[in-house]
């Protein structure tokens, strides 16, 4: 039976918002008599989440997120509901929070492990392992107060994540380090997990939470719309931010129906061999049945794109790709507006949604200055298939100016999919095949005379 680390059972959380503070304390002296406005930050949210599992929360700004791990942590209560929490946690949420700013850093770091349940002589034991990982010099021994934001989070993150938390929960925190600390936290955090830790973080980053996490939540004004594999959830939160206000609701609809329905699978693999036409073993070929199941086109403002695909250089539309061959992604646009500096666009992605690569006409030289309406426009991109063996995602995109504005003319996200194979001598590993081209030589020392072996 999976151990629940975190269960959330209809919890929901109400501030309440007065006119001016003097109405608080009328409240307080008449109850009744002044009436507050309640603004309800959760509505409702049921989530048990397993031991081990690494969970990220997204949404937009006001949708809940924070509250959500405030009462995870234990520094909120629900108005209503019940939260259990299974293991020591450590929480790095809003800036500032858990820290003295009169004290030092040095002070802070016993006053803060204390608070998180290890001992003096625990702290002190740990002391130069949480200084060394903050990298703060002589600053340890000024009061916090003086601390720039990047300084106060790489203390605070040493120290709650020293004190090895059976839950970690991070809150965009992590966002104002730069890019040095930000690998050696995501290495720390990525040992956590290893050591069979819970982790929760928030974050606006689509890469760090498609790379890390087991899942993910999308939350939306207080509500729980979707837990799912990270990529679906990405997609479906930047289709809600980027739907125009008229269908906003009618997509948030779309994502509860999703999610009662359960859907995990990021993809549709091949379920069977029929129809498969197949050239030879080693050769490219084409799967009518690899249609990805998480295409998301977004509204169309004066271009649509069709007819998607990969072709051979002699034009033969194939879906699984040989490794170091050259291949052409193609699509069309049509425009039903005139419009211009239009540009192109596409990406190569993972499963998980982790970008690999791709194209865009960022460059005003690289523009169509006018395109009428009624106009269809074929892109091609030729590329050297340099993936490992595996299942990958593209995107298309058009972008241009249509009545005053710059702005997406038509994007689509899985708008096909491919799968790689190997190539038989290649030694590459990860996803990028570089090309290396890997030389061995050997010295031995015979009777004193060394000689050199090169194997080729």
């Amino acid at each position: 039976m999976t151990e629940i680390a975190i269960a959330i059972k209809n919890v929901s959380k109400c501030f309440k918002r007065y006119a001016n503070p003097a109405d608080r304390l009328k409240e307080l002296l008449i109850p009744g008599k002044v009436k507050a406005e309640e603004f309800w930050a959760l509505r409702d949210i049921n989530l048990e989440i397993p031991k081990g599992k690494t969970i990220g929360i997204v949404g937009r700004n006001g949708s809940g997120k924070s509250t959500l791990l405030q009462i995870i942590a234990g520094t909120l209560t629900p108005s209503s509901g019940e939260v259990v929490v299974n293991g020591r946690v450590a929480a790095l949420l809003e800036l500032g929070s858990g820290f003295n700013p009169e004290f030092t850093g040095r002070q802070n770091v016993f006053f803060n492990g204390q608070l998180l349940g290890l001992s003096y002589q625990e702290i002190a034991a740990r002391y130069d392992a949480i200084a060394a990982f903050a990298e703060i010099g002589d600053f340890i021994d000024q009061p916090v107060k003086t601390y720039s934001s990047g300084m106060f989070v790489r203390l605070a993150f040493a120290v709650a994540t020293s004190v090895d938390p059976d839950i970690l929960v991070v809150d965009e925190a992590l966002s104002v380090g730069d890019e040095a600390f930000q690998r050696k936290c995501y290495a720390r955090i990525q040992a956590i997990k290893d050591k069979g830790g819970t982790i929760l973080f928030v974050s606006h980053s689509p890469t760090s939470v498609v790379s890390l996490c087991d899942s993910a939540i999308l939350m939306d004004r207080g509500e729980l719309l979707l837990i799912s594999p990270p990529k679906m959830a990405i997609s479906k939160y930047q289709e809600m931010i980027y739907a125009p206000a008229a269908k906003a609701e009618s997509i948030r609809q779309e994502i509860r129906c999703l999610h009662q329905l359960n859907h995990q699978s990021s993809s549709v693999e091949p379920t069977s061999n029929r129809n498969i036409i197949k050239l030879e073993e080693s050769s490219e070929f084409y799967d009518p049945e690899m249609i990805p199941a998480t295409t998301i086109n977004y509204r169309s403002r004066g271009a649509k794109i069709i007819d998607p695909r990969i072709t051979t250089l002699d034009g033969e539309v194939v879906n699984h790709l040989v490794s170091r061959r050259d291949y052409i992604y193609t699509y069309s646009v049509t425009f039903s507006k005139a419009a211009s500096k239009v540009r192109f666009g596409m990406l190569i992605k993972t499963p998980s949604g982790l970008e690999i690569g791709g194209a865009s006409f960022t460059a005003e030289s690289q523009s169509i200055e006018q395109i009428e309406s009624e106009t269809l426009v074929v892109m091609e991109f030729r590329f050297k298939c340099l993936l490992q063996p595996g299942l990958y995602f593209l995107n298309a995109g058009v972008s241009g100016i249509v009545d005053g504005d710059f702005t997406y003319l038509a994007r689509a996200v899985d708008v096909a999919m491919f799968r790689v194979k190997a190539e038989t001598n290649s030694c590459a590993t990860g996803n990028v095949d570089f090309l290396i081209d890997p030389s061995i030589r050997i010295t031995y020392d015979i009777a004193n005379k060394e000689q050199e072996v090169e194997l080729i």
